[in-house]
């Protein structure tokens, strides 16, 4: 598959996920189940990868990250602390 974007992550959102995840207490499987519940179907060893940048994602992905963090689209972009709060 050809990298969409340059350099060493195929995405900027994973460590986002990622921090988003944990705060709410969520294992990679909890979040995969919750997005198939959405119709979105992400397994677990994807998620693992999106959090590690070595995986793309998509707009309906993105989509289905945000409804299950109850976030914005835009959110899953911003720079956030360790605890999930935005970076100022």
């Amino acid at each position: 598959m050809p990298r969409i974007i340059g350099g060493e992550k195929n995405n900027i959102v994973g460590e986002n996920i990622r921090i988003l995840r944990v705060t709410r207490r969520m294992s990679q499987q909890d979040l995969a189940e919750k997005l198939d519940e959405k119709g979105v179907y992400v397994c677990r060893g994807s998620i693992s990868r999106i959090e590690d940048g070595l995986r793309t994602v998509t707009d309906i992905e993105l989509k289905g990250f945000s409804e299950v963090f109850n976030v914005t689209v835009n959110d899953l972009f911003v720079e956030r602390d360790v605890f999930g709060e935005q970076v100022k």
